[in-house]
């Protein structure tokens, strides 16, 4: 393809990316954010809505956060709303297979229109890890996935292996398999939240805190990042070396 062709299309890219970003927030009532009714007005016509065709409602969602992540969108709203959805297990089933599918299908995008600009503003900062991936790059982006993508933000997350060109069938187990454990522990949270605004008549955030189903994921949650920062000690830090 010529490159005044890929430009075209990467510009028809980005011109969807904002008006999808644009919908998005449009949607929500800004002046209503500090009104505590209106996420409970809001639980409840979800719970409702939701409930009356699950299978539907997850093929919605399902294809919403391909898109969504396909433009670049963070990776956590997405997990906190299919907890919110559709419960703790389901909904990390759910998302961990979209967002997966969404990440690989942003990877093909930025590898074929995007892969020089990306490389320019992606090689210098994790030049001293592409080695390290190509000695095998499922196990060590199944390992960076796990620890959070140390710390790089989600939307540049899905582009790093454009840096070594890895095959697409493994980009996608390993973030699928790397994903499970952090997008477990959020879609819990976002199940906590939902149940918790079901029942609660006032906000409070010492209640909400000491809820179970907030408090335990959070616990879970810090015991993960334990882990991920003795593993990316152990994996990754001596490539700065």
């Amino acid at each position: 393809m010529s490159k005044s062709l890929k430009i075209i299309f990467g510009i028809f890219y980005l011109i969807i990316l904002f008006i999808f970003l644009y919908i998005i927030f449009t949607s929500i009532e800004v002046s209503r954010l500090d009104d505590f009714s209106y996420y409970k007005e809001i639980q409840s016509k979800l719970d409702a809505y939701v409930s009356a065709n699950i299978i539907i409602n997850i093929i919605y969602f399902f294809v919403f956060s391909i898109i969504w992540v396909a433009l670049l969108g963070f990776g956590s709203p997405i997990l906190l709303i299919s907890g919110i959805l559709f419960g703790q297990l389901l909904g990390t089933l759910v998302s961990v297979i979209s967002i997966s599918i969404g990440a690989l299908i942003l990877y093909t995008i930025g590898n074929f229109f995007f892969s020089e600009f990306v490389k320019k503003i992606l090689q210098k900062k994790f030049d001293r890890y592409i080695e390290l991936f190509q000695k095998n790059e499922f196990y060590y982006f199944f390992i960076y996935r796990f620890v959070g993508g140390l710390g790089v933000p989600f939307g540049l997350q899905n582009l790093i292996p454009i840096l070594f060109g890895m095959k697409r069938l493994n980009y996608f187990l390993a973030s699928f398999f790397g994903f499970i454990p952090s997008f477990f522990i959020t879609n819990t949270i976002g199940a906590g939240l939902n149940s918790y605004i079901e029942q609660a008549e006032t906000f409070s955030m010492v209640d909400l805190i000491f809820t179970p189903g907030i408090y335990v994921p959070i616990l879970s949650f810090a015991i993960l990042m334990i882990i991920s920062l003795i593993i990316k000690k152990k994996y990754f830090d001596y490539a700065n070396k």
